[in-house]
């Protein structure tokens, strides 16, 4: 059995985009990876993640937005910050993991209808796959 390496993604509200991004690393690479995602300030996950995760067959309805806190003192081969906030202010305490940033756009921020606003979601879970299918040599 390969030994699956630990990967946390964090984001402000552990509400859209590391939520999305959990879902797909798990959906696309679980069997390399076990992963986990945290917010600096967590929320709850947005209806708008749910239903364009929904839309690539990938349920994260049973995700829970959780504190950065939860994760102190475990160990981590990878941590991904995925906004800007979060790799400011991003606990230092994940010893030897790597650590690699890119920001996405939130599409929580984006105002307008419906349409509008789960077209900002399936933009960024798009990004966010193109992301992760090229990790871990991502930037």
């Amino acid at each position: 059995m390969v030994d699956k390496k630990r990967v946390l993604i964090l984001c402000t509200g552990n509400s859209a985009r590391s939520q999305m991004a959990e879902g797909l690393l798990r959906h696309d690479a679980g069997d390399r990876f076990t992963v986990d995602s945290a917010g600096t300030k967590p929320s709850a996950v947005r209806p708008e993640a749910i239903t364009v995760m929904e839309e690539v067959g990938i349920d994260i309805t049973p995700h829970r937005s959780k504190h950065v806190d939860e994760f102190v003192g475990q160990d981590f081969d990878y941590v991904l910050t995925v906004c800007d906030n979060a790799k400011e202010s991003c606990p230092v305490f994940f010893g030897k993991a790597t650590r690699l940033h890119h920001s996405f756009n939130d599409p929580a921020a984006v105002e307008g209808s419906d349409a509008e606003r789960l077209g900002a979601f399936r933009k960024v879970r798009d990004e966010l796959r193109a992301y992760l299918n090229r990790f871990p040599q991502s930037d």
